[in-house]
């Protein structure tokens, strides 16, 4: 049979499922991808209302990322870096801080900044100095802690860790106690200090769709809802089959397969408030951190810091929210609106919409940084991908799409096709 006849779906137009057909399409397959949704990403969308750029929740590119290098073209994408370092609001005071080394204009602010002790600024040179020389394969060796232990165990003070590290980390782990593994502490940071964090020009979907548009043999079937997967077969909208000889899931299984609906993936869930304002008190492109523990909003952007495709005529303010709270969606508003006034003299202009994005990354105890693509195979015939096998990060996800691809294509190169289906699809 010719690459080209074998059926092969793909199960979600995320990130992972996005890579999963580059791959089988490099290797010569035409493979069919299902999505539930009218466009690609998952995740990883962007909105434009009213000329403002609005990604479905504040998300950052880490160029760093070796999968991220590996099958995105970042001059295409006109990634806008952020400046490296951050803007700390406490006891209504506003500090700036960063790594002077890369760019030297936070030189005198970080210097002249009463964040942390003399001891901690030591800490966290010598951490960048341990973290540039380990490998990634060691960092996720290693045993596991939770980033709170490791911070208190490498001797940071209570202060620079209430300061900086839980509102920075809290928003990139989105839950506020640091209960994140060391592991992913150690590998975003190190992928921090490798590269900058980042958005392309044109929002966070331009990832997805640069991708999408590498698919010349791929089909698409938007609006279509999987309702189970078997071996052989696909149950899609209002009952009808499609005959498969393989299918990699790239979303959480346990939806599609009933036998593994008590292996459900658990998730982190963060809000992500957009408002219009009529100056910006963050000049550079950097993100603001809230230092108060009693404080419902953790981190703050200026999108308009940046450069983007649309073209605002005032300046955009996105606000995350990490913490379990039980406000509904008038109230939370104007909670935000108060604590931004209170923490940050911040004050709105309006209100422009709000994500709440209840599946923003796997919770994740054992995290891991790759797997071999025999460890994707679920059946005889069905694969699985996604961030949810090895780590919350866009890193993951391309990694366990390409992954599952590898797994498929060894499948067929090692003579191991199932003979069984053929038969039922001529």
């Amino acid at each position: 049979m010719d690459k080209s006849e074998y059926k092969i779906h793909v199960i979600g137009a995320g990130i992972s499922g996005l890579i999963a057909a580059n791959v089988l399409e490099a290797s010569g397959y035409h493979p069919v991808i299902l999505e539930s949704t009218e466009s690609v990403g998952g995740r990883v969308k962007t909105d434009c209302i009213d000329d403002y750029q609005l990604d479905h929740g504040f998300q950052v590119l880490l160029t760093a990322y070796p999968a991220a290098k590996k099958y995105l073209d970042y001059e295409k994408l006109s990634l806008q870096k952020f400046v490296p370092g951050a803007v700390i609001f406490d006891k209504g005071k506003k500090k700036t801080i960063g790594d002077p080394t890369r760019d030297i204009s936070l030189l005198f602010s970080t210097i002249s900044a009463n964040i942390g002790s003399l001891s901690d600024k030591i800490k966290i040179l010598k951490l960048n100095a341990i973290l540039k020389k380990k490998s990634i394969e060691r960092i996720f060796s290693e045993k596991e802690k939770t980033t709170l232990a490791y911070l208190r165990d490498f001797g940071f003070s209570e202060e620079i860790i209430q300061q900086f590290f839980t509102p920075f980390f809290s928003g990139i782990f989105l839950e506020p106690k640091l209960e994140t593994s060391s592991r992913m502490f150690e590998f975003i940071y190190k992928m921090f200090g490798e590269g900058h964090a980042a958005i392309p020009q044109s929002g966070i979907a331009a990832i997805a769709e640069q991708l999408l548009s590498r698919l010349n043999q791929t089909s698409i079937q938007y609006n279509t809802t999987v309702q189970e997967v078997e071996d052989g077969k696909i149950v899609v909208n209002h009952g009808q089959e499609l005959k498969s000889h393989f299918t990699i899931i790239a979303t959480a299984p346990s939806y599609v397969i009933p036998k593994l609906k008590n292996q459900a993936v658990t998730w982190k869930s963060c809000e992500t408030l957009y408002f219009e304002t009529h100056t910006r008190n963050i000049d550079k492109p950097l993100i603001g951190l809230i230092a108060d523990p009693d404080s419902l909003i953790n981190n703050i952007c200026y999108h308009t810091s940046l450069n983007t495709a649309c073209n605002p005529e005032k300046e955009l303010l996105s606000v995350t929210v990490v913490k379990d709270h039980n406000l509904e969606e008038s109230n939370l508003i104007t909670a935000v609106e108060a604590e931004l006034l209170e923490y940050c003299n911040i004050k709105t202009n309006r209100f422009i919409k709000l994500y709440t994005i209840e599946k923003a990354l796997p919770d994740i105890k054992n995290v891991l940084y790759d797997m071999a693509p025999t460890e994707t195979r679920l059946t005889t015939s069905i694969f699985v991908a996604g961030d949810q096998l090895l780590n919350g990060s866009l890193n993951a996800a391309m990694i366990a799409g390409e992954r599952a691809a590898l797994g498929v294509i060894g499948t067929l190169e090692d003579g191991l096709i199932v003979e069984e289906f053929t038969s039922e699809f001529t």
